[in-house]
């Protein structure tokens, strides 16, 4: 098995010239851990329970940002082994909300810059995101949705078949198409990403700085006296720390039922399948809201396929026939040449919902408990700004604006966002 921790070195100057790396990868000689195994403390300032790329990011900026490197980020099973390794990495801003636009722009202005920020390549791609309207009424709603955008700054415009067919050649624009396309929202700055490169390389980063990352460490328990957070009970023992961030996906509300607080999250499976690579020809992100179907093609030349969450709540990580049927079935009637195209794998993912679709971050009931949580199909996208809000956050006691309409206590307030619209598809 490859040890993922030995796949780059810690962040500093280049030392490996052409002809060791050559050597590496023809011999069996070890490269440098990119993080270390440290021995576990009793005591942490800070504990981060999820190791994926929220906890990571949040330890990292908390580091950075902050000064606060006795920080623990503890997993239970391998760095970036939920939700970041189960998402097909699809990166955009072009929500529905104010709130949710100037969040995810802040996201994609931090992945834009973050192989230079971490010092190791994350395979960032700007290939634009198009998302296609089927009926008057979903092409309305694009038209909102780009006038949102644009009031926020956010590069986004409803175009029409002919610019779309440009854009992606293979797309079935005609008026015998079963799902005639009368439009898109088209996102220039969207793109994809590659996940585990942007786990390794926040870890590796917040290792650096002295944070210590604990795999294969299950928190068992979470400590309360008189209202607040004492510390956490692990695996591996007890760890006292005044500050808690549950920074899971698809055992958030598990995790939180710890700490005495109740989270207004269900959880779903959302299934993902790859193809066989073939020559690149999709140069766009491809999405359809009507047929709850998302579409991209990696660097290697694999389509990696999408649809909405199972619409049953369930733990379970197996894939199912009935999506690759129906999701087959909609990608041809999008793209009717990808017929022959096989199917090399499918698998799924854990999905926490909100009523209203956008996350809960901030403070909680509970004193020094703060949660970072409710990401649905959208929290891979969010990653680095959660990190750096949820860090600002924790070192100065106060919720940052940019975070502020997500609090936990809007469902109490009737305060809810309402990202619906543009984030009820996976992507």
């Amino acid at each position: 098995m490859v040890d993922v921790r030995r796949l780059g070195r810690r962040p500093g100057p280049a030392r490996y010239s052409a002809v060791a790396l050559l050597r590496h990868g023809v011999t069996d000689r070890a490269w440098e851990p990119a993080w270390r195994t440290r021995e576990l403390r009793r005591r942490y300032d800070v504990v981060i329970v999820g190791g994926g790329v929220h906890g990571l990011a949040t330890a990292y900026y908390l580091a950075r940002n902050h000064g606060i490197t006795d920080v623990a980020v503890l997993d239970k099973g391998y760095l970036g082994g939920g939700g970041s390794g189960r998402n097909t990495a699809i990166l955009r801003s072009n929500y529905l909300t104010p709130e949710g636009v100037r969040f995810y722009d802040r996201s994609l202005e931090l992945y834009r810059g973050l192989a230079a920020e971490l010092n190791f390549n994350v395979m960032f791609s700007r290939k634009g995101h198009l998302t296609l309207a089927h009926s008057d009424a979903s092409l309305r709603t694009m038209r909102w949705r780009a006038e949102v955008n644009k009031v926020c700054g956010v590069e986004s415009d409803v175009i029409g078949p002919s610019d779309i067919k440009r854009l992606v050649p293979h797309m079935d624009i005609t008026d015998e198409a079963r799902y005639p396309i009368l439009g898109a929202l088209y996102h220039p700055p969207g793109g994809i990403i590659r996940h585990d490169a942007v786990v390794w390389g926040y870890a590796r980063a917040a290792d650096s700085l002295g944070v210590h990352l604990h795999q294969d460490t299950e928190v068992t328990g979470i400590d309360v006296s008189a209202g607040r957070v004492t510390g956490v009970r692990t695996t591996r023992g007890d760890i006292a720390a005044p500050i808690v961030v549950n920074a899971t996906a698809g055992w958030a509300t598990l995790v939180a039922d710890m700490a005495g607080v109740r989270l207004p999250v269900q959880t779903f499976p959302l299934q993902a399948a790859v193809t066989e690579p073939v020559k690149p020809f999709l140069r766009t992100v491809v999405v359809s809201g009507t047929l709850h179907v998302y579409v991209s093609q990696t660097a290697r030349g694999e389509l990696v396929f999408g649809a909405s969450v199972d619409p049953f709540a369930s733990y379970s990580t197996r894939g199912s026939l009935e999506f690759t049927e129906g999701l087959a079935a909609h990608v041809l009637a999008l793209m009717p040449a990808l017929a022959k195209l096989r199917l090399l794998r499918q698998w799924a993912g854990l999905c926490d919902m909100t009523p209203d679709f956008a996350p809960i971050m901030g403070p909680t009931g509970v004193d020094g408990f703060l949660v970072d949580v409710g990401w649905g199909t959208y929290g891979f996208k969010a990653g680095p700004v959660a990190g750096e809000t949820m860090a600002e956050c924790v070192a100065t006691g106060r919720t940052p604006d940019l975070i502020s309409a997500f609090g936990l206590d809007r469902f109490a307030q009737g305060r809810l966002v309402g990202e619906k619209g543009a984030a009820a598809v996976g992507h």
